[in-house]
């Protein structure tokens, strides 16, 4: 009877053991400190292919989903008033080349031979009209002839040397071709008209879309056939070689997002149980849209939210823009 007394205590003491090991775990894990999960998402640089000419897609030469190298033509965009302009200016060059042209060999040997014969006749006609006067003033000093007529003859004189004078200026005008002033001003013409043709093959290269980088083409906006304004983008190609992840996280969580820290993310999508080390690179306060607003009159206060980046510290491969990031992070 004393023994079964004593093996009734004993499991007493072992069930009270037990009772209180259960409540010291339970009280344990109780304390541990409870781990929050801070979600982001897998982001990348996406550059928006856009021309400087307005006109109608002509041609896609890659599709969604495609893999492009940078310098690739992507589009081709029609734009008659391209076509128009050029041929408005190469009609303009023709134009200017042939008075550059023209002012720079000078008249013709026909207008030369008209302009000395001229001068010729007014050489003629001046030495006549020189011995008429030397006769009348001869005349003129023995008092035969009046004065009123020594003046008519001196004035024809004098009028037929301007003459001579003024074929002269012709002659040598034909001699000499152009101006200097006109021969540069048919060389500025020529230049103006190059510069035009220069503008108008840039924008005629225009009409031919290049990929800026490497990457896959993300999306095609307008369809073939469409309209598309100057500036508007008309593909957009993802650079997957230049990534990142970005996590909303509240400033009290923030502790474990020092710039410059490594941390882990777990990608789902390509493993549960996959791990991926990262650099924190940025980190800045968003507006006030992202506060959380206190509850308690007193001893609370608003908690800010932070956009914080990260980059993988290697390539991660199968990584793509959207994909879902997991940070464990203590609260």
């Amino acid at each position: 009877m004393k023994k079964e007394k004593e093996g009734s205590l004993l499991l007493g003491v072992v069930a009270l053991l037990a009772v209180i090991i259960i409540v010291a775990l339970v009280g344990i894990l109780a304390l541990e400190p409870e781990k929050i999960q801070v979600q982001g998402e897998a982001e990348a640089a996406e550059y928006r292919v856009s021309g400087k000419v307005p006109g109608r897609v002509e041609m896609y030469l890659f599709e969604e989903g495609e893999q492009v190298r940078k310098g690739d033509t992507l589009v081709i965009i029609y734009s008659p008033e391209v076509e128009a302009k050029k041929d408005q200016a190469l009609a303009a060059r023709r134009m200017a080349e042939a008075v550059n042209d023209k002012a720079k060999n000078g008249a013709q040997p026909e207008q030369i031979e008209g302009a000395y014969e001229l001068y010729q006749k007014a050489l003629a006609g001046e030495e006549i009209y020189r011995k008429s006067y030397e006769r009348v003033q001869r005349l003129f000093e023995k008092g035969v002839v009046s004065e009123q007529k020594r003046d008519e003859v001196e004035a024809q004189y004098k009028a037929a040397s301007a003459t001579v004078k003024a074929a002269k200026s012709q002659y040598d005008m034909a001699l000499s071709g152009a101006r200097s002033e006109d021969k540069e001003a048919a060389r500025a013409q020529v230049a103006r008209v190059d510069g035009m043709l220069k503008e108008l093959a840039a924008a005629e290269a225009e009409r031919y879309l290049l990929s800026p980088c490497d990457g896959e083409v993300s999306e095609c906006f307008p369809k073939v056939g469409e309209l598309v304004g100057q500036g508007s983008p008309v593909m957009a190609i993802l650079d997957l070689t230049d990534v990142w992840f970005t996590f909303s996280v509240r400033e009290d969580m923030l502790d474990g997002f020092r710039k410059g820290s490594q941390i882990d993310v777990r990608i789902p999508a390509l493993g549960e149980d996959k791990t991926f080390p990262v650099v924190v690179t940025y980190i800045k306060a968003m507006g006030t849209y992202a506060t959380w607003r206190t509850t308690k009159q007193n001893g609370g206060y608003d908690v800010r939210t932070f956009d914080v980046k990260c980059r993988p510290v290697t390539p991660i491969d199968g990584l793509r823009p959207g994909m879902t990031a997991l940070v464990m992070e203590k609260k």
